[in-house]
């Protein structure tokens, strides 16, 4: 990957709905030229997807809670029943006070307490803690610069 390549998906984060003439002009490449550099990017799986960033307060996900969730023993669909709660955006193998960290927006904490209910009910899971946030400073999109 080269700096045109990192300029080409910085300008695409910006705005993924830009023309590839818009995006070649500001990289210095005919439309063609960025078409192409963006379809290797993409066979090569550095652009996974494209899609749009919603605001959830305007879509009723409000609250957000993140959820460190520990096990005794885990079956081997912990990931699969996680991935079945529309409220968990992610969830992560890690190291450190618990096995897995959730992220979890819901539009109340009657909802984030009910997905805490059911995140327990998972065959394994032994204890949750969950941090809710009251205030998010940023959300930042991955750099590669």
């Amino acid at each position: 990957m080269d700096d045109i390549d990192r300029m080409l998906i910085g300008l695409l984060q910006e705005d993924a709905t830009q023309s590839y003439a818009v995006l070649g002009k500001a990289v210095g490449l005919s439309s063609g030229a960025a078409h192409e550099r963006v379809r290797k990017l993409r066979e090569r799986g550095v652009i996974r997807r494209t899609t749009i960033e919603v605001d959830p307060v305007a879509v009723g996900r409000g609250v957000l809670a993140y959820v460190l969730v520990d096990g005794s023993t885990w079956m081997g669909d912990t990931a699969e029943r996680l991935l079945a709660l529309p409220a968990v955006e992610e969830a992560h193998v890690i190291a450190g006070p618990a096995s897995v960290l959730v992220k979890v927006r819901t539009a109340s904490t009657k909802d984030l307490q009910d997905i805490l209910r059911r995140i327990f009910e998972i065959d394994g899971v032994t204890s949750t803690q969950t941090i809710v946030v009251l205030e998010s400073f940023f959300e930042r999109q991955v750099n590669v610069d």
